[in-house]
């Protein structure tokens, strides 16, 4: 039965492929963390996974810098699934509405897919199975907004992006 709940989700949108209980974990988890990052102008990051008694569990937070944050783990996440991490507070300066292409690059090496919560309230997940897919869960306002988010900053963005057409954006 849940193989097959599994492909329905797959079949009606990429984003959605993973758990729903993995997917109502990390919107909680990122929604707390929303307010503070954009505070304290820093990114909160951790993995999450399973712990020994097979629970979905997430590592410590880890804080970083307001364009970086690096996972210090204590060994609670037994089988690690993915990272999670925030954008910091909104800024001109960075295109924040997206997970960059080092962020993708970051859990492509790691072996583990990525989540990443934007200023702006929006959910992508990194899907780095063979073809690298960056989706969109949800969009702007699903997760809380940084109060000075100035919707378009960024431009058009689209529902999902590939690896490539990912490092193509960047590169204009």
């Amino acid at each position: 039965m849940r193989k097959a709940a599994v492909l329905i989700m797959a079949m009606a949108s990429p984003a959605i492929a993973q758990d729903r209980d993995e997917i109502a974990f990390v919107t909680d988890l990122l929604s707390d963390l929303q307010p503070p990052s954009f505070a304290e102008n820093v990114e909160f990051c951790g993995i999450i996974g399973f712990d020994a008694a097979g629970d979905l569990v997430a590592s410590p937070i880890s804080r970083g810098d307001e364009a970086s944050c690096f996972v210090e783990d204590d060994g609670a996440v037994e089988v690690p699934i993915a990272s999670f991490h925030t954008h910091a507070a909104f800024s001109e300066d960075y295109s924040s509405e997206f997970p960059s292409v080092d962020d993708v690059e970051g859990d492509e090496a790691e072996g583990i897919d990525g989540y990443v919560a934007t200023p702006g309230g929006r959910l992508w997940y990194i899907d780095t199975a063979e073809d690298i897919v960056i989706s969109q869960i949800c969009g702007v306002g699903c997760l809380p907004s940084d109060p000075n988010f100035v919707p378009g900053a960024d431009g058009e963005i689209a529902q999902s992006y590939t690896y490539d057409e990912l490092v193509t954006f960047f590169e204009n």
